[in-house]
């Protein structure tokens, strides 16, 4: 191994398998992209086949590797897999799939979580009582299909699965079997008391190792099929958010990640275990490290719902430039115009699975400029009270904030997330970012690097800084109470609105 070593990173993510080979200056010399189906066989049922995880990575690294010239192809000396969070499979001996996987998205486990979830449980796992961890679906196929649950050799997160399909090992990372729920985190080991929470065996689990270290060799037959003579070692990963932070070189505890995507996910590192309302504390892909992650579900996807349902039909949802220039004309806090932008429902920091949206002032002043700023403002405003939560939480103040995910292109939205944030924005290059979060943890295995916190310094790709205006900042915070105070307002109404929705469908 030496600096001028490749590596292989993969984001298995909800969709696709994203494959790069990548050298200790974060550049990536070679790429490729394959995509896999989703079912929703059910309303809020969310299934994949878990052969396709392995197919599609398989194949993308197989077609990034093929582009290689056979002296960059000797220069690859690990390959490490970042993976989408929360979803899992029951598996048998041969690690045939016993019934299609889970998906982090599927929200059947709402009961589950009512009767399972507490205080305690997210003590010790980290995660809030919310459908999103695998430890209520997993309680909900122990109550509605415990044939299936029973006969499974193993339930292995995705990243579990991958690591059984290149090493031939049940061997999982601390940092992906996390998302599961099962873990004592703060031990860092499976926690018994979860396990017989749901009622499981502990031999139904992977066995643990810590985030990037070296889980074993990649079988022959494996890379031969990649076009790789010679050995090549798997190195365990984190989920796709903690590699984020990782690509976009936010590491310390005063740098906060942003990526303004499909939701909205941001957090910092911390070298202590904490547990809180407003963030779930996952463990981080730095050894000995956790990151404490605000989630928001609607982002990007709730500006999109606007310009798809109430904008321009001939833009089908796409960006429209003519909607950001009139929106931008709008004085910042439109008048007193509230969004509460729960369209699918609220994990930070409310964590309610029935909540919805508001928009709370609305008069004959206002047209689709106003509203649509005002959604843009929801979301970022609440972005901004629940980072000011995370630091109430840690005592440590944010002083920057890395961006990343398409959100960030809206010159718009980025400046509104600014302004209400009230730091410096900056943008993260990377278009693979978690993907380089994992080229990161595989990069600090060679001796181009020390640790994974100096390979994320040298590796990330930052570009140009937006810096709010204070006087727009100290506007946002005076609307910003108003807008605490519209949730607690409507909890009892959107009770009993979700109570009629059950006995009144919509579909």
């Amino acid at each position: 191994m030496n600096a001028n070593s490749l590596v292989i990173a993969v984001d298995s993510s909800t969709t696709s398998t994203k494959a790069i080979v990548v050298d200790s200056g974060g550049i990536v010399v070679a790429s490729a992209k394959v995509e896999f189906p989703m079912s929703t066989p059910k309303v809020d049922f969310y299934e994949q086949d878990p052969k396709d995880w392995w197919a599609s990575t398989n194949e993308a690294i197989g077609k990034a590797v093929s582009g290689l010239s056979q002296k960059d192809r000797e220069r690859i000396e690990f390959v490490c897999a970042t993976i989408q969070r929360q979803s899992f499979a029951l598996v048998d001996k041969n690690a045939e799939p016993l019934r299609p996987g889970i998906l982090w998205l599927d929200g059947r486990a709402a009961d589950q979580v009512h009767k399972y979830g507490s205080e305690r449980v997210h003590e010790i796992s980290g995660f809030q009582p919310d459908t999103t961890p695998s430890i209520y679906k997993i309680a909900w196929l122990k109550e509605n299909e415990p044939e299936s649950l029973q006969a499974a050799h193993k339930i292995v997160g995705v990243h579990g699965y991958l690591t059984y399909a290149m090493t031939g090992e049940w061997v999982d990372s601390v940092a992906t079997a996390d998302s599961l729920g099962l873990l004592d985190s703060a031990k860092l080991e499976y926690s018994d008391e979860l396990i017989d929470l749901i009622g499981i065996q502990r031999s139904q689990l992977a066995d643990l190792v810590p985030a990037a270290s070296v889980i074993a060799p990649i079988k022959k037959t494996v890379l031969s099929g990649w076009g790789i003579k010679h050995p090549v070692q798997l190195v365990a990963s984190c989920g796709d958010g903690q590699a984020a932070a990782l690509g976009a070189g936010a590491i310390g505890t005063d740098e906060a990640y942003l990526n303004m995507g499909t939701a909205l996910v941001a957090g910092v590192h911390s070298p202590n275990y904490l547990t809180a309302d407003v963030y779930r504390t996952d463990i981080a892909g730095i050894p000995g490290q956790y990151v404490l992650e605000i989630v928001q579900n609607s982002g990007a996807h709730l500006a999109g719902w606007f310009r798809q349902e109430l904008g321009d039909p001939a833009l089908g949802g796409r960006p429209d430039p003519a909607l950001d220039a009139a929106a931008s004309k709008v004085p910042a806090g439109c008048g007193g115009l509230v969004t509460m932008p729960y369209w699918n429902a609220v994990q930070s920091p409310y964590w309610d699975p029935i909540a919805h949206g508001a928009i709370v002032g609305l008069a004959g002043a206002y047209g689709r400029a106003e509203i649509y700023r005002s959604i843009l403002e929801g979301i970022s405003l609440t972005m901004a009270s629940n980072l000011r939560q995370l630091e109430e939480s840690t005592g440590v103040p944010i002083k920057s904030v890395r961006v990343m995910g398409g959100g960030q292109r809206s010159t718009l939205w980025r400046q509104i997330m600014t302004d209400c944030i009230g730091v410096p924005l900056t943008a993260c290059e990377t278009e693979e970012v978690s993907a380089m979060g994992a080229a990161v943890i595989a990069m600090s295995n060679t001796d181009a690097f020390d640790s994974v916190q100096d390979a994320a310094k040298a590796m990330a790709a930052l570009g140009g800084t937006s810096e709010p205006n204070q006087k727009t900042h100290e506007i946002y915070r005076e609307l910003a109470e108003i807008q605490d105070q519209v949730y607690p307002a409507l909890k009892d109404v959107m009770v009993r609105q979700y109570e009629f929705s059950q006995k009144y469908p919509l579909r």
